[in-house]
């Protein structure tokens, strides 16, 4: 006997749209093309971006922080909530075909609150994409 197939209208039966449009950069040359590129910065988050120029269309993004975030579990912590800011943040309103590197700043990006810091990336998007 085989299970019932579940019905297409439950809500959360489809896959969530960040596993569709973004994907993890994992290659150093990533991270260096786009620290080549633009950078804006802010209180809790430097967001570095390039434009790919190539006809993919998911949107890349990669996530780091120093030492001088702390040590190994502020840094994760840190990395983390970029992490859940970026699934909210950049399907709307990232670009398809651009690389973005979030990167955490020392003491505030594990502790400012989790509506400011989306703010704060939000705001580094927009500008960014603004500028010439």
């Amino acid at each position: 006997m085989t299970p019932p197939e579940a019905p297409e209208n439950i809500p959360g039966n489809t896959p969530p749209a960040v596993s569709v449009c973004l994907e993890i950069l994992k290659n150093r040359s990533d991270f260096l093309a786009a620290a080549r590129a633009q950078r804006q910065a802010t209180p809790s988050v430097v967001v570095q971006a390039r434009n790919r120029n190539d006809e993919e269309t998911h949107i890349g993004v990669g996530f780091t922080c120093s030492k001088k975030v702390g040590n190994a579990v502020a840094r994760n912590r840190a990395k983390r909530r970029l992490r859940e800011a970026a699934r909210a943040i950049l399907p709307e309103t990232g670009r398809p075909g651009w690389d973005y590197v979030l990167i955490g700043r020392a003491e505030i990006t594990a502790t400012r609150p989790f509506d400011r810091l989306q703010q704060d990336l939000q705001g580094a998007l927009h500008r960014l994409h603004a500028k010439p």
